[in-house]
């Protein structure tokens, strides 16, 4: 096991039990010299944002015998989940892609919610 991993904070495992190594990881980078009451606040915070891979991957294969694209509209991507919707998945190839591809599609969203996190609460430690 990576020795990054080993060093993760307890508050963070205390707080994201399910998030993936990758998310720790980078989580635990991210927020070195944050205090225990920050790394709640942001634990907190990031968990009520972040979407599971596992999430993903049923909506893509919900798209399959159902609506195609809710994958998309649930990390942020409105355009592809309109399209999605009324193409049925671009053919079900798209949505195929989607549930191969769910981790990534996950891990690009988390990416995200990390920093928005991180940023909202710079401007909350400014203020």
């Amino acid at each position: 096991m990576d020795s990054s991993f080993n060093s993760v904070s307890p508050t963070i495992l205390k707080y994201l039990y399910n998030a993936t190594p990758e998310e720790l990881i980078t989580i635990n980078t991210r927020t070195k010299g944050f205090n225990v009451d920050e790394l709640e606040q942001f634990c907190i915070i990031y968990r009520s944002k972040r979407k599971d891979p596992q999430l993903i991957l049923i909506l893509c294969l919900l798209g399959l015998v159902g609506v195609a694209g809710i994958q998309r509209f649930i990390i942020g991507n409105i355009g592809m989940g309109i399209l999605y919707f009324f193409t049925a998945g671009l053919c079900f190839v798209g949505t195929i892609i989607d549930a191969v591809n769910h981790k990534e599609l996950a891990m690009e969203y988390n990416a995200k919610m990390i920093t928005e996190t991180l940023s909202m609460l710079n401007m909350i430690r400014k203020n």
